[in-house]
């Protein structure tokens, strides 16, 4: 089945979410000239491989002009409808924008909410599919949820909204905790940027660790760096935090819980840290660091 032929109804059942460009593009394209002050309304603009018959552009034109102008510099989802095929949940909207030229998006994190804004689905999404978008335009498209990315059985009837999350339209970067940074030297931080961009991709929404240092202290403490990455797209603070230190042999060299109550991560954000564990904690002596790793671990 084709997108468009989900597009029947004239009847906008979900609400809008907006951000500004500024959050999702690079500073050349969500540059503009136009007053804040100002509203721009956002005539139709359809995918070019889309052929539609009368009746169909007829219901395209009646929604668009249904929709209230936005602010320059905004990207926002504007909620038409939301149809239930077996399993699946296909949410159309309008995707539009106020920025002064032609766009195209990229991968993205997206949330349903429901009227009283709780998150009822959330996936990502290739939003280069939707192609270029010309300045001050509305897009419609459908965005399917597939059963495994619903966090509730029912699906909401109406007053929902499809939200952007910013973070997940940025590229994961390095930054530094701000006792990082009153202490790194500038060619230290200039290592660490370029350890950190020749890590392996962060698949989206988990968190893992990578160890770059350690080394043991004259009191035989053992320290250990690593970086600790954030895929969420909410930020993360970790309590309670059981990790290992496993050598070359695959033994455990040093087991600990840490509390990072102090640190919190940005979303899709990495940031280096030491762990370090008192003698105590360390249980193989002349551990093989030739290659190692550290990890959660639940257990003791």
């Amino acid at each position: 089945m084709k997108l468009f032929n989900f597009f029947k109804k004239t009847k906008l059942k979900g609400e809008e979410s907006s951000v500004a460009s500024n959050e999702v593009l690079n500073d050349k394209q969500s540059r503009s000239k136009k007053k804040a002050s100002q509203t721009i309304e956002t005539p139709l603009s359809l995918h070019p491989e889309w052929e539609l018959s009368q009746e169909q552009m007829y219901v395209f034109r009646f929604l668009a002009n249904e929709l209230q102008p936005l602010k320059p510099n905004q990207l926002a989802l504007s909620g038409i409808d939301i149809d239930e095929e077996g399993d699946a949940w296909h949410v159309k909207a309008f995707f539009r924008s106020t920025v002064d030229q032609t766009i195209q998006m990229h991968d993205a994190e997206l949330v349903l909410r429901d009227k009283e804004g709780n998150v009822v689905a959330h996936d990502r999404f290739d939003l280069s599919e939707m192609g270029d978008v010309p300045a001050n335009r509305a897009r419609p498209w459908v965005f399917t949820f597939p059963k495994k990315a619903q966090l509730v059985e029912e699906v909401p009837a109406d007053g929902w909204t499809l939200n952007f999350i910013p973070s997940s339209m940025r590229e994961h970067e390095l930054q530094f905790d701000p006792k990082w940074e009153e202490v790194l030297a500038p060619e230290q931080k200039e290592g660490l940027q370029q350890a950190f961009k020749n890590l392996p991709e962060l698949p989206p929404r988990t968190v893992n660790l990578v160890g770059f240092s350690s080394a043991f202290t004259d009191e035989g403490d053992l320290a250990v760096s690593a970086f600790i990455r954030n895929g969420h797209y909410s930020e993360m603070t970790v309590e309670n935090f059981p990790l290992e230190v496993i050598d070359a042999t695959g033994e455990r060299v040093a087991y600990g819980s840490f509390n990072l109550e102090e640190l919190t991560i940005p979303p899709h954000t990495t940031m280096p840290w030491t762990f370090i564990y008192p003698k105590e904690m360390v249980v193989k002596e002349d551990p093989d660091f030739s290659r190692w790793a550290i990890r959660a671990r639940e257990n003791g």
